[in-house]
Order: structure tokens, then C-alpha cells, then sequence
């Protein structure tokens, strides 16, 4: 099985391309690496900078997201797409995608989800905290390679896991809905919505609300965000890639 781990860094709004970092692996052998800064053609925020590193000047004469798209394209050809929260970095890319007229579609796993099914009691699964708990190093937080580096390692970790086979094949169903979701909520919460009229509120991984919506039943309304295939707008596509929890409020009628 081949693998393609990736992290991108962005602009935060807009969440456009600032640095891309994949390393392809067959098993546990090494094959191929691709890791660059982009010109994002946005603005850089001071608090991303102050982030990440990366400013403005920096990517100034870096190349364009369409031109190293072939390059993406080849090196996770035939490979499962594996990021820590892999929905963000997976919708930041094929967004990137979709503003080029390409569509990108590979399967994906996502690491803070096995990681919680397979490394249970740790109190967060974001990935300096789970790799501090696991005594594996990162070099160069919040960069690309750096934290696709500790990626990899978390990943072989979770590998060497005795269930490890057996929850792989349950992510990569094509069946199974959870791949779609926020990476701390499982298809079950979605399940035990009701089919009643109220409010939710969407949250964000620092627990503050990123959107309010009304439904007259909760259930389809909220599980409609994370279908696999959903046609969304950008802008709503950009607010699902940051969803990490939510709250809903039942009331007695619409």
C-alpha cells in the first residue's frame, strides 16, 4: 500500500497555499518527497507570519499553486492521502484544485482520527501534544516538512498498533461516512441527532463559533455539511474545513 503524507501551511483567510510538504512512502520504505514554499498571490497575515515563519517576501518568488499542480499530481498518484486532520489539508488542496479547473480525488486517512481510536486516554490528539506525549521530536513546528515529518513518525507508530489493520480497512470502506467528518467527532453523534427543529452552532478547534444555522430537522441538515460530495460554495466549503465540534439546541417547533 502506498502512502502520501502531507501538511500545507496557508494564509489563514482564504486559506490559501503558503507551503506544501509530502513525503511518499511504500509501506515503511521511503520513495519520493516533495516539499516547497507557494506564492499563495495573497496577502500573508502578521499572526501567520508570527505562526509559521513564512512572510510575505518569502514566497514573493516562489512558485504558483498551478505551477507545480503536475507535481502534486504525480507524487500522490495511486496513494492513500494521510494528513493530521486530514480533511483541512485535503479541502485546502482541492480547492486549490478547483480554482485551476482540476479535480483532485484521492482516498484519505486521517491521523488524529486513528490516533484516537488507536492510542486511547490522551487528553488532545493535536499534533505537538500527541507527539509530545510520544516522545517524538518536531523540528520546525507549524512548517510543512517538519510537521509532515512527525506525521510520518505518529503514523508508523499507530501502524505498529495490534487492531491497526483492522481500523485501516474500516477508514478506507468507501462505505464508511466517517472519513468526511470533523476529525474529534465519530459517525455516532451524527446518528443520534434528532429529526427536530433547532439551532447549531459550529465551532472551531479553539471552541469559538464559526457559524449559527437554523434547521427544521437538525439531523440532515447538520450531517448535509459533511456528505462526501456535497456541492458547497467555497466559502462554505472553507467554513466546513474548520469545523471541530459543534453544539445544537432543540427547540418544540420550526
Amino acid at each position: 500500500m502506498i502512502y502520501t503524507v502531507i501538511d500545507v501551511e496557508t494564509t489563514g483567510k482564504g486559506n490559501k497555499i503558503t507551503e506544501i510538504s509530502i513525503f511518499r512512502y511504500n509501506d515503511s520504505t521511503f520513495l519520493d518527497e516533495f516539499t516547497t514554499l507557494i506564492n499563495p498571490n495573497a496577502y500573508i497575515p502578521d499572526f501567520i507570519t508570527a505562526l509559521t515563519g513564512i512572510d510575505n517576501a518569502m514566497v514573493q518568488d516562489a512558485p504558483t499553486f498551478a505551477e507545480v499542480a503536475q507535481d502534486i499530481l504525480k507524487i500522490t498518484e495511486d496513494a492513500i492521502f494521510i494528513a493530521h486532520n486530514v480533511n483541512f489539508d485535503y479541502n485546502v488542496i482541492r480547492n486549490e484544485f478547483k480554482a485551476i479547473g482540476i479535480n483532485f480525488n484521492r482516498r484519505k486517512l486521517c491521523t488524529v482520527r486513528l490516533s484516537r481510536t488507536l492510542l486511547p486516554g490522551h487528553r488532545s490528539y493535536s499534533l505537538g501534544k500527541i507527539c509530545a506525549d510520544l516522545n517524538i521530536n518536531i523540528l520546525n513546528r507549524h512548517r510543512a516538512k517538519g510537521d509532515v515529518e512527525a506525521t510520518v513518525i505518529l503514523f508508523h507508530k499507530l501502524l505498529e498498533q495490534p487492531e491497526a489493520q483492522a481500523v485501516l480497512e474500516k477508514s478506507l470502506n468507501k462505505s464508511s461516512k466517517e472519513a468526511t467528518l470533523p476529525s474529534n467527532l465519530s459517525q455516532e453523534v451524527f446518528e443520534n441527532l434528532p429529526k427536530k427543529p433547532g439551532i447549531y452552532y459550529f465551532r472551531n478547534k479553539k471552541n469559538k463559533i464559526i457559524y449559527v444555522g437554523k434547521a427544521k430537522k437538525l439531523k440532515n441538515r447538520v450531517s448535509q455539511y459533511f456528505q462526501s460530495g456535497a456541492a458547497h460554495n467555497s466559502k462554505t466549503r472553507n467554513m466546513v474545513s474548520q469545523v471541530d465540534h459543534f453544539d445544537t439546541i432543540f427547540v418544540s417547533s420550526e
